[in-house]
């Protein structure tokens, strides 16, 4: 599978030498390789830290229920005898 980012790099490195400055074009391709790879890297984090909310609700689901201090006697008792 061809990646458009690596030929769009390859194309920045290919051109001819006479119409480029070799620092211009070495700052261009770093500073988008930069971006592409804070990207990721971004994407990752917040898929992370989805995963992680997650694991914390399933984990936490079992301490919302509603617990009742009572004694089960004081429920079965009818305040009518």
């Amino acid at each position: 599978m061809r990646d458009p980012f690596e030929d769009s790099l390859r194309d920045l490195l290919n051109t001819p030498s006479s119409s480029r400055d070799d620092d211009a074009c070495l700052h261009r391709v770093l500073k988008t390789a930069n971006r592409q790879v804070g990207a990721g890297d971004l994407f990752a984090l917040m898929g992370n830290w989805v995963g992680a909310v997650m694991m914390a609700l399933n984990n936490g689901s079992a301490h919302v229920a509603p617990v009742s201090r009572r004694s089960a006697t004081a429920r079965t008792t009818n305040k009518a005898d």
